[in-house]
């Protein structure tokens, strides 16, 4: 079975191979950890790990939970030669910014260690040839949902956007009424950044919308169902997203889902075991399942595919 979101043993596992003179002298190595939800007690976890296994220390470097954010301090501190940081935790989509900065890891890995990944997050973190990263864990853009407040209302996961539109609309309605008036029936990723970008391609994808571009270079985006996927979102603010929606990230998402201010939330999978946390308003309350799919030609159940991955300076 492929990895999908990897064991913390996994980081330790990485480590050693990708720098084997640290297993001979002893010596301090520094990694950037992402903040976002439990990464960094992951990330801690697994360097603990290693630590242990290797005799050697390791120094976790916190950086942003914005991913923008994160990357602009990567640049800034590759561009200039630093050593305050020996592995990067870098986003799936980066390997080809950053490649020039990272060694070719390929050597230090056999061609059944990277059989266990999925081939296409390999093949992703190949650049030139030359692996420049190696996973971490996957990601996949995933629907959270009430799953008490829709048993109260008798209503089902949705299959489609306009089920879950409708669903959305009946239970917040009836929360209002009943005089929880802060009740949203959907919460996303609005803010103008990547995760903005991954949310429009999987309603794209979901209508049967086709890719930006084919395989010849022409664009192709302006199309009846990917104009049907973005209008429909479009239509979901002010009816069942806030207006605050826009300047969402996954935290801001997570975060009025997660105080029990939302019947539907599109997320990564790091929120789940944070929304069954001993302190989470929503515990014990929420499900999960696909995205829904669009309508039309074409339509089908889409997620935007991330992730992280391990890149050593």
């Amino acid at each position: 079975m492929k990895r999908f979101f990897a064991p913390v043993a996994v980081l330790a596992s990485l480590l050693a191979p990708a720098i084997p003179s640290l297993a001979i002298a002893q010596v301090t190595l520094s990694i950037s950890c992402s903040s976002l939800g439990i990464e960094l007690e992951l990330c801690q976890s697994g360097a603990d790990a290693w630590a242990k296994q290797t005799g050697n220390q390791v120094k976790l470097v916190s950086t942003p939970a914005d991913a923008n954010e994160r990357l602009a301090l990567y640049q800034q501190l590759l561009a200039a030669g630093s050593s305050d940081i020996d592995v990067f935790q870098i986003e799936v989509d980066w390997t080809g910014i950053l490649a020039a900065h990272f060694l070719d890891m390929k050597q230090y890995f056999s061609a059944a260690d990277l059989n266990d990944h999925f081939p296409a997050i390999v093949a992703n973190n190949t650049v030139g040839g030359k692996l420049v990263a190696v996973p971490w864990f996957g990601d996949a853009g995933l629907l959270y949902y009430r799953k008490d407040l829709l048993e109260k209302y008798g209503q089902k996961p949705p299959g489609t956007w306009d089920e879950l539109a409708a669903a959305a609309k009946a239970v917040s309605d009836g929360e209002k009424a009943a005089g929880n008036a802060d009740v949203q029936g959907f919460v996303w990723q609005g803010r103008a950044y990547e995760g903005l970008t991954c949310d429009a391609l999987e309603w794209v994808a979901s209508y049967g919308g086709g890719t930006i571009i084919d395989e010849n270079g022409k664009v192709t985006i302006n199309n009846p169902q990917a104009a049907k996927a973005i209008n429909t979102a479009k239509g979901w603010i002010g009816t069942i997203s806030p207006q605050g929606v826009l300047n969402y990230a996954e935290e801001d998402s997570r975060g009025v889902f997660q105080s029990g201010k939302a019947v539907f939330m599109r997320n990564w999978p790091y929120a789940w075991a944070l929304a069954n946390a001993p302190d989470s308003a929503v515990k014990d309350k929420v499900g999960i399942t696909v995205l829904p799919k669009g309508t039309g030609e074409g339509a089908r159940n889409a997620a935007a595919l991330g992730g992280q991955e391990l890149g050593v300076s």
